[in-house]
């Protein structure tokens, strides 16, 4: 019996292993209800009265052996699984995701665009540096005529200058195009002014072209409707008012009924019921002649608003500088907003 006890002792001292499988069935092989460990125990009753208590002995000593071999294992191979493992605990919540969202003025640009692009204009782009040809001459702004005082400029040199319109582009799209012309220009414009809450440096227009036969002041004012009313909803009103620019004739200024009191009167219209949102007109024949279009077989219409005079309306953001700043509390306010 007791050489028994030395033969399984040795063979729990060999026994090696880094599968937890292997050391399991070595559990079961010693230790289990028919492991060679617990059969010595069965046979505990034919030892000699006189040899059991060191036999009894020599077995504990052998049990406890064993079962410290398969701790001392089990814990080996867990400490290499952990060793291998990232650091990084799954289960901690992550951390939440900020989404970018889409700039208000980009906002409110691409769904003015889409309102135009549905009755058929097209897009037209051109440089922001401009010359002074495609920004003031072409455009009925004569050397020294007063009217270019109405926009201070940004000159780069001599007849060079940021451009102070889209108006520009068009200039150019009747330059290399034919009538019939329908389109519209946004951009970002430049004016040499004092940075305020109503006033910026740089600001973003969008300007709009109809060049055709028999086109009328009636034309203009049913496209500037329904743009109205896509854009404020179909209980909006228009009303133009008399005004002047130098590229158009007659030209008028478009009020849109107060979004806020629906015209009843309200601090934000200063309780006149109304809006100014752009200035239009018909295109003077100067205009037209300086981009080889025959005035006297072709008329149009131009008009031209402010992205963010619109925005203003839209979102009821007082303040200009927030539109440029770059600030992530007030552009995350836009991250649902879909055109």
């Amino acid at each position: 019996m007791f050489e028994d006890i030395d033969n399984i002792n040795q063979e729990v001292e060999k026994f090696q292993s880094n599968s937890l499988e292997e050391i399991e069935q070595f559990r079961i092989s010693y230790l289990g209800k028919k492991g060679k460990i617990t059969l010595l125990f069965g046979a505990f009753k034919e030892v000699p009265v006189d040899q059991k208590k060191e036999f009894g002995k020599q077995l504990n000593i052998l049990k406890n052996n064993c079962q410290e071999k398969i701790n001392s294992l089990k814990s080996k191979l867990s400490t290499n699984s952990n060793s291998s493992k990232s650091n990084t605990d799954y289960t901690i919540p992550g951390q939440p995701m900020n989404f970018g969202s889409r700039h208000p003025i980009t906002l409110i640009r691409d769904r003015i665009t889409n309102i135009f692009s549905q009755i058929g204009f097209s897009i037209s782009e051109g440089p922001e540096i401009e010359d002074d040809w495609h920004n003031f001459t072409a455009l009925n702004f004569p050397k020294e005529h007063p009217a270019r005082d109405m926009q201070d400029t940004f000159f780069i040199q001599d007849e060079i200058a940021l451009r102070t319109h889209t108006s520009s582009v068009q200039v150019r799209v009747m330059e290399n195009n034919q009538p019939p012309i329908r389109t519209i220009s946004p951009g970002r414009v430049y004016r040499n002014e004092a940075i305020s809450a109503r006033a910026h440096c740089f600001f973003h227009q969008i300007e709009g072209l109809y060049i055709d036969k028999d086109v009328s002041f009636a034309d203009m004012k049913k496209t500037l409707l329904y743009f109205t009313k896509s854009m404020f909803g179909n209980e909006a009103k228009i009303r133009l008012r008399p005004s002047y620019f130098p590229f158009t004739e007659p030209s008028a200024e478009v009020d849109v009924s107060c979004t806020i009191c629906n015209g009843k009167g309200c601090n934000v219209c200063k309780y006149s019921g109304w809006l100014e949102i752009m200035g239009c007109g018909m295109v003077d024949p100067n205009v037209l002649e300086n981009c080889n279009i025959d005035p006297d077989v072709y008329s149009g219409y131009a008009f031209g608003m402010g992205v963010e005079r619109i925005a203003q309306l839209i979102y009821q953001v007082n303040d200009l500088r927030l539109y440029s700043e770059n600030d992530w509390r007030f552009l995350k306010q836009f991250s649902s907003e879909t055109f």
